[in-house]
């Protein structure tokens, strides 16, 4: 018997019945059935018709999971369903998209994450699931800059402090992040490259936040670490850190007095932080556009921005496509990173 053959055009699946020996009857002819279906997206319109989970990598109160909760609220009301946001970190933050990675691929999990998501793609070997290929990136969300502290018992208060005191020791004081491929340790990775220093890496412990880790620089066990500024702000004000620079080439409105490391004397630096959403791969390509829309959409609110403005981050206005070739770009950034600053690539079990 031969088989049948299913192609699709348009809303009509047309199925070809074999055709059948059978006995001294003859041969049945081949006939065409014409099933219609709902048109394309068609089960996507009533997306979603239950709560949506929001996963985040990096624990309460550090910048991703504040854009999550004020991007899950809006999308509550437009939706009139729960969005849920989880805080999922530990492992350099890989445990978030780990879970996200083993969620059915139906849209109702939705991955927030930074810049570390396609960094790690070019830094961890072994991990329990690829960053670019087991996830669609669906939508950037904001931009903000790193701000560079110290902590106030290594006196050192600003960029020259530093990278005199880490010449004079090559390879001696440490600098903190929030794990290994994370923003935080490509970005000083990225500084002491053009810097023109060698410090010694601490990651932060499984897990730590990113409180955690600014805990550290404030007590001196590490000598500095770039930190978001929301974070880090109560304990620049305190005179616990010592804002060097921020790490873009705009000054931040939250730290107007703070110069912009380009201009505390690395020219040409520029290093922002940036969160995005993704999905599993497999998830319907209707179903990914509407949630591109759908976030894009709620990204335009003047309540939400002035919200996101108080963290000190703009929104980022990019198409589904756009993002997904500036993910990949990110990744590639990254390699040169590693290749350059001689970063040793990861297996998971090293994270951990």
């Amino acid at each position: 018997m031969v088989p049948n053959r299913h192609y699709l055009v348009g809303s009509r699946i047309h199925v070809e019945l074999p055709t059948i020996v059978i006995g001294l009857c003859g041969d049945l002819h081949e006939d065409e059935i014409m099933i219609d279906f709902p048109p394309p997206g068609a089960f996507t319109q009533t997306y979603p018709t239950k709560p949506v989970r929001v996963i985040e990598p990096f624990g309460v109160g550090g910048g991703p999971d504040l854009t999550a909760r004020a991007l899950g609220e809006k999308l509550s009301e437009l939706w009139r369903q729960p969005v849920m946001v989880e805080n999922h970190p530990g492992a350099g933050s890989t445990t978030a998209p780990a879970l996200v990675a083993k969620s059915p691929a139906d849209g109702y999990t939705l991955l927030v994450n930074t810049s570390a998501h396609p960094y790690s793609a070019a830094l961890i070997n072994r991990l329990p699931y690829d960053p670019l290929n087991d996830f669609i990136p669906i939508a950037p969300l904001t931009s903000q800059p790193y701000v560079l502290v110290a902590g106030k018992p290594a006196g050192i208060t600003t960029v020259g402090d530093l990278v005199a005191a880490a010449k004079a020791k090559p390879s001696t004081i440490k600098f903190g992040s929030s794990g290994i491929g994370t923003a935080t340790h490509f970005g000083v990775e990225k500084f002491n490259l053009e810097a023109g220093i060698k410090a010694i890496h601490v990651p932060a412990r499984p897990g730590d936040a990113i409180a955690d880790t600014i805990a550290n620089t404030v007590a001196g066990r590490t000598t500095y670490l770039m930190a978001p500024i929301p974070l880090a702000l109560a304990d620049i004000r305190a005179g616990k850190l010592h804002a060097l620079g921020v790490s873009t080439m705009k000054r931040s409105s939250s730290l107007p007095e703070v110069p912009t490391i380009a201009e505390a004397g690395v020219p040409g630096f520029d290093f922002p932080i940036w969160y995005g959403i993704w999905v599993r791969a497999g998830t319907p390509t209707g179903m990914v556009d509407k949630l591109s829309k759908d976030i894009a959409r709620v990204m335009t609110a003047p309540d939400l921005r002035d919200q996101l403005a108080t963290h000190g981050t703009d929104p980022i206005n990019m198409t589904q496509p756009e993002f997904a070739r500036f993910v990949l770009g990110e990744s590639e950034s990254a390699s040169r990173i590693i290749k350059a600053a001689g970063i040793k690539t990861l297996r998971i079990a090293d994270q951990l």
